[in-house]
């Protein structure tokens, strides 16, 4: 059986990099909480997600992961068809193999922020 990484790293390359929504069923539980404020929750609330996100052709960049049991915690750069970059962490709950819960942080359209330390943001 895959590791809860495993599954997390397969679900990130075929539906946010290969933009397969045909995938969603086979990854995101049926009762998908979710703590994004502006996505809804469910199942249901991540098609319409999808529909919204992969609009906008996303590649993420996985800069690291990590699994802590049933917790998967993921940092990477996403890069937007307009050419904005994203600086984002996503934290996953599974169940039974499944994406059971969503929390996130977003840093917004850092492409082109200097850092004062001259340390890369990613």
């Amino acid at each position: 059986m895959a590791s809860n990484k495993e599954i997390v790293l397969k679900f990130y390359d075929e539906f946010f990099n290969k933009w397969d929504k045909s995938v969603i069923d086979n990854y995101i539980a049926e009762d998908y909480i979710q703590h994004n404020p502006d996505v809804a929750a469910g199942r249901a609330g991540f098609y319409d997600f999808a529909d919204k996100f992969l609009a906008l052709e996303p590649h993420m960049d996985i800069k690291l992961i990590a699994e802590d049991g049933d917790i998967v915690f993921v940092f990477f750069k996403c890069t937007v068809k307009n050419g904005s970059v994203n600086k984002v962490v996503d934290i996953y709950r599974l169940e039974d193999g499944m994406l059971a819960e969503h929390w996130d942080v977003v840093n917004h359209n850092v492409g082109g922020i200097k850092s004062v330390s001259g340390n890369s943001l990613f």
